[in-house]
C-alpha cells in the first residue's frame, strides 16, 4: 500500500525537478551530466563483452531489442518475440554484446556503409559528413536489460568502450551517426560529445514505428581530444577520457583474426534461414531488388535454399554486381626503380582486392604503367610480395593496380575471401599457408 503511494510522489518529484533542470542553460546543463558519470575503471569480471555469434547469443540480442522497442514504443510486438531488420542479415553488420554471468543484458550493433546504404539515411542527409572523408557505421538497435538501467552506466560505459575500439581497431571506422529519440539526445551530446546532423526534429521515423527522431554524429578521429578537455581532471570514476581511451578492459573480448579483415561476418545458412524465414518473415516481405542484392552478396552455392526466391526478369544491372562479404585494410609498401636507378618507396593501404588486382591509398603520387614490388601485409604474420603496376589513378590519392604472377600466398587468401562465409572460414581455409 505504502508502496503505491510513494511511487507517484517520486514520479511527480523527478518530473519536477527536471523541468527544473531543463531551465539551465545548456553549458551548464551538459556540465552537471559530466559530473554525473559513473563508469567503473575495474568491472565486475562477471561482465564480459563480446560479438554476438551464436544463435543463442543472436536471438538474446534481438529478444532484449524487442522488449526494449516495444516498452518505448519504438515498435509493436512481434510473434517472433524479437526485433530483427534486414540490416542484420548484412554480413556488414555486427552485433555487439554485454553478458553477465553468461546472460545477454546489453546489445548494440554496428552496420557499416552497403548496397543498402544506412537505415537513418530515410531521414537524414549525410553528405556534410561524407564530405570529411572516412568510412561511416551507423550505431543502431542499442538496448540495456531492465535490471542494470539503474546502475548508472555499469553495462552502458563499457558497452560504448567495446563499440569505439571495435569501431577504430577492427571496423575501419571515422564517424559514427545514430538515430535517437530526442528526449535521449543530451546524453549523447553532453557526454559522448556527439554533434547534430540538424536542429530540427524528425517528427516520424517509420524504422522505430513512427517516433521522432534526432540525426548526430561522432568524428572518432577527433574524439580523444574532445573527451580529454572535459574530462581529463576529473577523478577516475568520472573521467571517460580515461575509460575509452587510456584503460584496457579485460572484459573485452576482441575477436581474434589472422588477416586484416576490418568485419566479422557470422551468419551462416542455417542461421539466415533461422532469424529471417523460419522465426521472421524479413525475407519473404523484401522487395524484388532487395531479394536480388541478397543473391548477390551471399553468392555461394551453401546459402541458395534459404535465400528468398525472386522473380523471373527482376534483377536489374545493379544487382547483378557482385559484393563482397569482407572487406580488408591491410598495410603494403610499393618499391620503384627510376630510369636512373634512383629507388622510392611508397606506403600503400590496400582496402579492395581481387585474384588480379587491387585497390589502395597512397599519401604520395604513384607513377601510372610503371612496374615495381609490392610487399603487401594480409595479417600480423603473412606477407605477400607481387609484381604490380598503377594502371588507373582514381583521384584524391586512390590507384588501382594490376599484377604480376600472384604468389601462393595471395592466390589462397583472395580464394578464401571468395569462398568462405562467415569469418572463422578464412583461419580455416588457410592453415596451410604457413606450410608454403
Amino acid at each position: 500500500m505504502i508502496r503505491k503511494l510513494v511511487l507517484p510522489v517520486r514520479r511527480m518529484l523527478h518530473g519536477t525537478l527536471r523541468k527544473l533542470f531543463n531551465f539551465l542553460p545548456q553549458r551548464r546543463r551538459f556540465a552537471v551530466y559530466r559530473n554525473l558519470v559513473d563508469c567503473d575503471p575495474a568491472p565486475n569480471d562477471r561482465l564480459e563483452l563480446k560479438i554476438a555469434e551464436t544463435r543463442e547469443e543472436l536471438e538474446a540480442c534481438f529478444s532484449l531489442l524487442h522488449d526494449a522497442y516495444v516498452g518505448s514504443g519504438f515498435m509493436k510486438p512481434d510473434p517472433s518475440g524479437m526485433r530483427v531488420t534486414i540490416y542484420h542479415a548484412l554480413p556488414t553488420t555486427t552485433t555487439l554484446c554485454a553478458k553477465y554471468d553468461g546472460e545477454v543484458v546489453g546489445t548494440l550493433s554496428l552496420i557499416r556503409e552497403s548496397v543498402l546504404g544506412f537505415p537513418l539515411q530515410r531521414i537524414f542527409d549525410l553528405t556534410a559528413i561524407r564530405e570529411k572523408k572516412g568510412n561511416i557505421a551507423e550505431a543502431s538497435a542499442l538496448a540495456v536489460h531492465r535490471k542494470f538501467r539503474r546502475t548508472g552506466g555499469s553495462i552502458l560505459f563499457p558497452l560504448m568502450k567495446f563499440m569505439y575500439e571495435y569501431c577504430t581497431t577492427f571496423f575501419d571506422t571515422r564517424h559514427v551517426v545514430i538515430a535517437v529519440n530526442p528526449k535521449h539526445i543530451e546524453m549523447y551530446e553532453s557526454l559522448l560529445f556527439f554533434e547534430r546532423l540538424t536542429q530540427n526534429v524528425v517528427e516520424n521515423y517509420d524504422f522505430v514505428n513512427g517516433a521522432p527522431a534526432i540525426g548526430a554524429t561522432l568524428d572518432l578521429r577527433s574524439a580523444e581530444e574532445i573527451f580529454k578537455k572535459h574530462y581529463e581532471s576529473k577523478p577516475a570514476k568520472r573521467n571517460l577520457h580515461a575509460f575509452f581511451f587510456r584503460l584496457e578492459l579485460p572484459n573485452i573480448k576482441l575477436p581474434q583474426r589472422r588477416f586484416y579483415t576490418t568485419n566479422d561476418p557470422v551468419l551462416t545458412p542455417e542461421l539466415l534461414d533461422y532469424f529471417f524465414n523460419v522465426r521472421t518473415h524479413v525475407f519473404s516481405q523484401l522487395s524484388d531488388r532487395k531479394k536480388c542484392l541478397m543473391h548477390t552478396i551471399y553468392d555461394l552455392p551453401a546459402y541458395q535454399a534459404v535465400l528468398p526466391a525472386i522473380s523471373e526478369g527482376s534483377q536489374d544491372g545493379s544487382a547483378r554486381r557482385r559484393h563482397q562479404r569482407f572487406s580488408v585494410r591491410c598495410p603494403a609498401q610499393l618499391s620503384l626503380v627510376a630510369p636512373d636507378g634512383a629507388q622510392s618507396k611508397i606506403k600503400l593501404e590496400v582496402f579492395q582486392l581481387s585474384r588480379y588486382g587491387f585497390k589502395a591509398h597512397a599519401l604520395h603520387p604513384i607513377p601510372i604503367n610503371v612496374w615495381g614490388e609490392a610487399m603487401i601485409k594480409l595479417g600480423p604474420s603473412e606477407v605477400s610480395r607481387i609484381q604490380v603496376s598503377a594502371s588507373r589513378d582514381s583521384g584524391e590519392g586512390i590507384y588501382g593496380f594490376r599484377l604480376g604472377e600472384p604468389d601462393l600466398i595471395w592466390r589462397k587468401f583472395v580464394n578464401a575471401l571468395y569462398s568462405g562465409s562467415i569469418h572463422a572460414d578464412l583461419e580455416n581455409a588457410t592453415r596451410f599457408m604457413t606450410d608454403r
